[in-house]
């Protein structure tokens, strides 16, 4: 179940998955004019449910998704408060409660596929703070366009000539990797793959979020942005290591918003560099070789290395109703994985439908596929025996590993759903000995 709430002057409802297709509003959106907020308040709850049949498997690994029937449940709650202590300034915190049991233990997947379960997820529910920035902006003056109220955005107008730096307690993706068409797994596509770049390694800890500071420019269509954000001490570790000048990950980000056959749509182009203490996968079999046994990336772990990559974004409207993402991420796969999952490249592009055409113009239905890829160091290193933090079969049948999403989010009074997600996964963990795997979900949302 997802619960919104919504406290303060000049409320408006909440931007989602429903209202994201409907790009004919671009236009109108610039001719309103809406009063600054000065404070609002929203709460979420989201509950998805999933199911996994058994499977087809000769041989299962320490990481590996076991073949036997398993369920699964994910349930996140969050306040969310946002503070405008003087003109172009705002303040927000958010608190944040999760609970959760993944399939397999969050194991044996490339894109796993409940992007609210993090690696934390566990039978109790845990209390934490999210997130806690400042964002302070600055209008350079040009065409001027409406801010909604949202969570962690206050409701006003804005220049489309702007700096803005964003400082604090946040999550990398908040600004990076947008897609207006697929971004948030409470809404949207669940599986991690499709929801943002599979292959970018960003900054978090093991509940997603880091610290860090982000400065972006906007010039009417184009957009540029750059932020540096703290690395966990230990991979896919919870505690950070503070030490932003010596363990770091960099993103850089430039956007350009278009027009095509009519339609608005927008082009986004990524690049990023981790620098932490990391294994190289060659290292680690040399250090097997050397020594016997199979390799391991826990062990031959001896100083800071970088790993760089690099995403495009492309969202589109095709008309009033239907909407186009794709997404294409690369990294150079030398390194063990720090922060995010096992995908060296990604390809990734789907649909989302508003119902409109068939009497049911708040419900959605979301069409997507992804295609994961292992580099060749990567996959020396699995089929020698080594284990990564989320997959290892203890051999491997390399093939890429390919993910089918279909979901249909049928509204349920003024800003509720009731969303059934299926999943096929051919290929789990690259490993074409097993699988191929379904996934069924049902994810509940509520927002007022």
């Amino acid at each position: 179940m997802s619960l919104y709430l919504m406290w303060g002057p000049a409320a408006h409802a909440q931007q989602s998955a429903e209202t994201a297709q409907a790009g004919a509003e671009d236009a109108a959106e610039g001719e309103k004019t809406i009063e600054p907020e000065k404070w609002n308040a929203r709460f979420q709850a989201t509950y998805v449910w999933q199911r996994k049949p058994s499977f087809s498997a000769p041989y299962t690994g320490a990481m590996s998704l076991k073949p036997e029937r398993e369920r699964s449940y994910s349930f996140t709650t969050t306040a969310s408060f946002g503070y405008r202590p003087w003109a172009g300034a705002e303040v927000y915190l958010d608190l944040e409660g999760a609970q959760g049991i993944p399939l397999s233990g969050l194991t044996g997947l490339g894109g796993f596929t409940n992007g609210e379960l993090a690696k934390t997820s566990g039978a109790r529910l845990k209390l934490y703070r999210a997130r806690a920035f400042l964002r302070q902006t600055w209008n350079h003056g040009g065409e001027q366009e409406a801010v909604e109220s949202d969570a962690r955005q206050l409701a006003g107008m804005e220049d489309k000539r702007r700096t803005v730096l964003t400082v604090g307690n946040l999550a990398v993706t908040d600004i990076f990797d947008n897609n207006r068409y697929n971004h948030d797994p409470r809404t949207q596509f669940m599986n991690w793959s499709l929801m943002t770049q599979g292959a970018s390694d960003y900054a978090a800890d093991a509940r997603g979020y880091s610290w860090g500071a982000v400065l972006e420019w906007f010039h009417d269509d184009w957009e540029l942005r750059f932020g540096r954000f703290i690395q966990p001490k230990e991979p896919n570790g919870q505690p950070l290591d503070y030490r932003i000048f010596k363990h770091y990950g960099d993103q850089l980000e430039v956007a350009h918003a278009h027009t095509l056959a009519g339609q608005p749509g927008k082009l986004r182009a990524l690049v990023f560099r981790n620098h932490a203490v990391m294994t190289s996968y060659s290292d680690a079999l040399a250090q097997a070789a050397q020594r016997g046994g199979v390799p391991d990336i826990n062990t031959a772990r001896y100083g800071a290395k970088s790993k760089r990559g690099f995403g495009l974004n492309l969202e589109q409207a095709l008309s009033d109703d239907v909407g186009l993402f794709a997404r294409a991420s690369w990294a150079d796969g030398k390194t063990e994985i720090y922060a995010f999952t096992e995908i060296d490249r990604s390809l990734s592009t789907g649909l989302l439908i508003q119902g409109r055409k068939w009497g049911r113009a708040k419900d959605t239905l979301g069409l997507g596929v992804a295609r994961n890829f292992l580099s060749s160091v990567h996959r020396q290193y699995l089929a020698e025996g080594g284990m990564g933090p989320f997959i290892g079969d203890g051999r491997l049948n390399y093939k890429p590993e390919s993910i089918l999403e279909m979901f249909y989010s049928m509204s349920v009074g003024q800003k509720s759903s009731v969303t059934f997600d299926w999943q096929h996964i051919r290929n789990p963990a690259y490993n074409a000995d097993r699988g191929p795997v379904n996934a069924l979900a049902v994810r509940l949302h509520t927002e007022f």
